[in-house]
């Protein structure tokens, strides 16, 4: 699949070198092995999910911005609840095929204190990615990210950072990044994420 759409040529180098990266594994094959570098105390479930014990979790960086329908949006303010990120682009076959079980997941959970946000990445325009959100029935909020900054920023050093296109990272209560699926989820997997942070006290 050719990701040249996206526009790079205003980006600083940092930035643009965290958008080739994620372009080189957008909508590539699950892994569960790789993190962010560094001493990162994950470890790696069945599934692709990798998980980080309660207390070695770092807390995610500001997460702030406007979402695809022009509203402002800081997941620092979803503190208390567990937050699934969702990174995906409307030109992604495997974020396609993933919508719909985040779609029912974030309306089954939403009961349960879990909220869900999108980071919409390397769409140029907004359109493409609001249809995209219409056709699949997503309800919850998307920041809208064309050229990488927030993910690039969004997420320390040693991290279960973004390492594709798409990855599902969730937050426990505290903020903290607690467990990481790259690539495509179904329903299963990301029960598997949530629902061991719902019952956290």
């Amino acid at each position: 699949m050719s990701l040249s759409r996206a526009p790079r040529a205003a980006l600083p180098a940092a930035a643009a070198a965290a958008v080739c990266a994620l372009a080189l594994t957008a909508c590539g094959a699950e892994g569960g092995k790789s993190g962010g570098g560094g001493n990162s105390n994950f470890v790696s479930g069945s599934g692709g999910v990798a998980t980080v014990a309660k207390g070695e979790r770092q807390p995610v960086k500001t997460l702030a911005g406007e979402t695809l329908t022009g509203e402002r949006l800081d997941v620092a303010d979803l503190k208390g609840k567990v937050v699934v990120l969702n990174v995906w682009g409307s030109w992604c076959g495997p974020c396609r095929a993933e919508a719909k079980h985040l779609a029912k997941v974030s309306k089954e959970t939403e009961k349960d204190g879990v909220e869900f946000v999108g980071i919409n990445t390397r769409d140029p325009e907004k359109a493409p990615a609001i249809n995209f959100e219409k056709d699949w029935g997503i309800e919850y909020p998307s920041l809208y990210d064309p050229n990488g900054k927030l993910i690039l920023n969004g997420f320390p050093k040693g991290s279960l950072n973004p390492q594709s296109i798409p990855t599902t990272i969730v937050l426990d209560r505290e903020g903290k990044i607690a467990a990481r699926a790259s690539g495509g989820v179904d329903e299963k997997k990301l029960r598997s994420m949530i629902d061991p942070l719902i019952a956290e006290k």
